[in-house]
């Protein structure tokens, strides 16, 4: 089987069953699957299937699994769970909240296959108004969630614009340190050399994580734009010179994110002049 695609759930049950609508519609002319991982999402997701099936024919339907977990392991390790269990030479990683444009899909594996020092590869990710929105980065340093988000970023408007890369176009394949982990190819052994996503992170920096183990394995980290999603990207205000981020540190995903960034920087804080 050429590919495995594994979508991770929590209570998004209609955007998942838009995207498995999304993914019938692709024309992948290889085998391939899809795997579905719950994490207790209590939504019912096991009558997705029925939902689509007059939309879908049942050749398409085979190929959907679906992995209810008992409790909610968080992004990384649900796609682990998911992994675990695909059978394709290639796992291909997507949110649930993400909309396939034309063979997308076929376009990344045909990219992978000639690139056999690709680890992960991703497409250029779009807002809804199809204009692109920033998913490849530099490895961020230490300081970097303090000036991105806060009153500092004015005084530091040249080390965020280099962690952005507005000095890359973004519409070239190009190597990249890190992307956003909404949709990423990824050899299936590749995956398992480096043991997959880091359970330590509930929830962000999975993504960062997991590039940088692909760089360290001797692997590269591609973003190819000529394979095209968009993204439904609910991103915070918290820009420089705003004070929105007072407000952000009574939210508890907020913590969620500086206690992932806090694992991320202990962890490699030896490599990479972080």
């Amino acid at each position: 089987m050429m590919l495995s695609i594994i979508i991770v759930n929590y209570k998004q049950k209609n955007l998942v069953r838009q995207l498995l609508l999304g993914i019938s519609k692709q024309n992948i002319s290889f085998d391939f699957e899809v795997i579905v991982v719950d994490n207790n999402s209590k939504d019912c997701i096991d009558t997705v299937i029925d939902d689509i099936r007059d939309k879908v024919n049942n050749d398409y339907l085979s190929k959907i699994k679906i992995i209810e977990l008992r409790k909610n392991i968080g992004m990384g390790a649900g796609n682990n769970r998911g992994v675990q269990r695909a059978s394709g030479d290639y796992v291909l990683i997507l949110n649930p909240d993400v909309v396939l444009l034309e063979n997308a899909v076929s376009k990344l594996i045909d990219f992978a296959q000639i690139k056999p020092k690709a680890g992960i590869i991703a497409p250029a990710l779009l807002n809804p108004d199809k204009t692109i929105q920033q998913s490849r980065y530099r490895f961020p340093k230490f300081y970097m969630p303090a000036v991105i988000r806060t009153f500092l970023g004015k005084f530091f408007q040249a080390e965020i614009k280099e962690y952005l890369m507005e000095d890359e176009p973004a519409d070239i394949p190009q190597k990249v340190d890190w992307v956003r982990g909404s949709v990423m190819l990824i050899p299936r052994q590749i995956y398992e050399e480096v043991e997959g996503f880091d359970e330590r992170y509930f929830m962000y920096m999975e993504d960062v994580d997991l590039c940088k183990k692909i760089w360290e394995a001797g692997y590269e980290v591609w973003y190819f734009p000529e394979a095209k999603v968009i993204h439904y990207y609910g991103k915070q205000s918290g820009k420089s010179g705003s004070w929105q981020w007072i407000k952000d540190l009574f939210k508890k995903m907020a913590w969620v994110h500086i206690i992932s960034w806090v694992k991320y920087f202990l962890k490699w804080r030896n490599r990479h002049n972080l």
